[in-house]
């Protein structure tokens, strides 16, 4: 597949055009089914200009492009709708779709859909319009607001979406000639780019877009033109409203103490809040694809906060936000600060070992960690490793792992400008995998609707982006996502040592989200059998944050206790036991089965106290720094 240098305008012609189509076929419908309500639909002058924001809204995608994309720094496909146009362009000819028998059988589908739609309002009530919204074939949550059932045209046009969204997904199953990799590429392109052409997405399309329109006198599309440009401007979809949090005062607000630091990352202390301690500290490990703060998001929310309730004395290492003076850094960087932290830790508060905590990355970078610890004879510097959604085994590793090509590796390298990868091309990977909830509904609500922005903490979090080491990041994907090294005993090192993750007899305890699309429960339940050591897995409801970030105060989901030595995931769910609420509760319970004796918590257990040398408070410089 190629993409010429105007890819990106000509993507945002097919998109402008297909919103006039689809715009047009809006009104004919109307004007054939609900004469009345074709009234109401806005007028040429107004179409003119809706228009006109169209042409704008291309020039605005095209600037944005323009700045981001060059010959030699093109984007990786799974950010650049153009590539997905492309792509789907390739293999169109292809699709089972274009045979004029398969094209008859869906276009008399379609009728008897229309039919069958027609006829429900004719007994719902007079007028077309019934009592109650009717019980429609085809549900989604994008139209689930009434309005979408109480007119025969709203109700014709996205129950025809649907059904055509059925019918060419499913087509994509049937093209013949691609091997996986490809067909999860087409799967991805393809379902992107229906849920960009959802009619919720478009103005004459969405009743309640239209009904605000009319109320407003158009100040809604007109305040969301301007956070349209305000976001192609900064390369990034706002979420959120990001002025309502202030680091240190309403998120990451633990007390705490910087007491250590490195050009590579800064550790924070926490204070205690109780008398004892459990006399083993706990040092986490967050992710360096986001802020360490996921974990301290304010008090009620907090993991740490928690932690620290409970009698721990957390420690927390928050990760810096490269640029290119870190472009040296790699793979063998962060194992290397993980060791220096857990050494730092023990010689810090005169401890034999500590717990652990890797989250995500973070903790596939601890099983590594582990595994060399135990080569050098040091396995006893660490009492247990708790791991989050962490993956060490990534044959199974969920849809990221289909765009881990020569090509694409090729594609991210050149996109790593000055040694590093800026976070915004993470963040849009992120949100593509679920387009319709990360993308779609803030368009919807925020450009459209033109709704203020929720004060949104997790949200804020998501937006607050962190940039990667180039070298780090191209290894990651190419050594572990792409090639499964992690997994073959040997095949990768870190800081000069092989890597044999059978070797890991640490006690581990192991969670997994259920509806997690980042870290999939499947894969992470396959680190079990690459451990030598006790594990305890618990599947916990929701996904790789909420899935996490579930304190019990809150009570909120579930999680899943079972046999962890089941054979595959599926085995452990159908003899696993379900529990309301936060899997926390459980965790602290393991972790003081293994260590409950509990000291004073003075001395050093108090950050800054007589005779410590601290930085700064926590949350400290590195986690404002972009």
């Amino acid at each position: 597949m190629s993409v010429k240098d105007d890819s990106a305008g000509q993507a945002a012609d097919i998109f402008t055009e297909m919103l006039r189509i689809q715009g047009e076929a809006a009104r004919q419908v109307m004007e054939t089914f609900l004469p009345e309500a074709a009234e109401a639909v806005p007028g040429d002058e107004v179409l003119a200009d809706w228009g006109a924001s169209a042409m704008r809204i291309q020039q605005m995608w095209e600037e944005f492009h323009r700045n981001q994309q060059t010959p030699e720094s093109p984007l990786p496909f799974f950010v650049d709708p153009a590539q997905w146009m492309g792509l789907m362009q390739g293999w169109y000819q292809q699709m089972p779709l274009l045979d004029p028998e398969r094209q008859r059988q869906i276009f008399e589908e379609g009728m008897a859909l229309w039919e069958d739609i027609l006829a429900r309002f004719e007994e719902g009530g007079e007028g077309g319009a019934p009592a109650q919204p009717l019980d429609l074939p085809r549900k989604d949550r994008r139209f689930a607001a009434p309005e979408w059932r109480e007119r025969p045209v709203f109700a014709l046009i996205h129950q025809t979406y649907l059904l055509l969204a059925e019918r060419i997904s499913e087509a994509v199953d049937q093209v013949e000639g691609l091997d996986e990799q490809e067909r999860d590429q087409l799967r991805f392109a393809t379902r992107s780019v229906l849920d960009a052409m959802s009619p919720a997405n478009f103005p004459l399309m969405n009743p309640l877009v239209l009904e605000r329109t009319i109320d407003t006198q158009g100040e809604n599309l007109a305040r969301g033109m301007e956070r349209l440009a305000a976001d192609l401007e900064k390369g990034q979809l706002t979420h959120t409203d990001s002025g309502a949090f202030r680091l240190g005062e309403n998120i990451a607000c633990t007390p705490g103490k910087v007491v250590h630091e490195t050009e590579l990352f800064q550790l924070i202390q926490y204070s205690p809040t109780t008398d004892e301690v459990i006399e083993t500290p706990l040092v986490i490990f967050p992710p360096w694809i986001n802020r360490f703060y996921i974990l301290d998001l304010n008090p009620k929310k907090s993991f740490v906060r928690w932690a620290v309730d409970q009698g721990l004395s957390v420690f927390v290492v928050s990760w810096r936000s490269a640029d290119a003076s870190l472009a040296h850094i790699t793979w063998d960087d962060y194992i290397r600060a993980q060791m220096e932290v857990i050494e730092l830790v023990r010689q810090r508060l005169k401890v034999p070992s500590v717990h652990t905590v890797g989250y995500c990355v973070a903790g596939t970078t601890l099983a590594a960690t582990l595994a060399i610890l135990a080569r050098r004879g040091k396995a006893d510097h660490v009492a247990s490793a708790t791991f989050l959604t962490a993956q060490v085994d990534f044959e199974r590793a969920g849809e990221l792992r289909a765009f881990i090509d020569d090509k694409q590796l090729e594609l991210i390298r050149q996109a790593s400008k000055g040694g590093y990868l800026d976070g915004r091309y993470m963040a849009a990977t992120f949100n593509l995998l679920r387009g319709t909830d990360l993308i779609w509904n803030y368009v919807v609500n925020h450009y459209l609707l033109g709704e203020d922005y929720p004060a949104f903490d997790l949200l804020h979090w998501n937006g607050d982006v962190t940039n990667l080491p180039a070298k780090w990041h191209e290894s990651y994907l190419r050594d572990l996502y792409r090639d499964n090294r992690l997994a073959e005993k040997d095949s990768l090192s870190g800081d000069g040592t092989p890597i044999d993750l059978t070797l890991i007899k640490t006690p581990v305890y192991v969670q997994a989200g259920r509806e997690d699309h980042i870290a999939p429960p499947e894969s992470v339940f396959r680190m079990l059998s690459h451990l030598s050591g006790p594990a305890r897995f618990v599947l916990a409801g929701s996904g790789h944050i909420a899935g996490v970030v579930n304190p019990p105060a809150a009570g909120k989901y579930q999680y899943w206790i079972g046999d962890s030595s089941a054979e595959n995931l599926g085995d452990f769910v159908e003899g696993a036991t379900e529990h309301p609420g936060s899997w926390w509760t459980d965790w602290i319970g393991w972790l003081e089965l293994l260590d409950g004796k509990r000291v004073p918590a003075t001395g050093k257990r108090k950050p800054g106290g007589r005779g410590d040398r601290v930085i700064e408070d926590a949350p400290g410089r590195y986690v404002a720094m972009r």
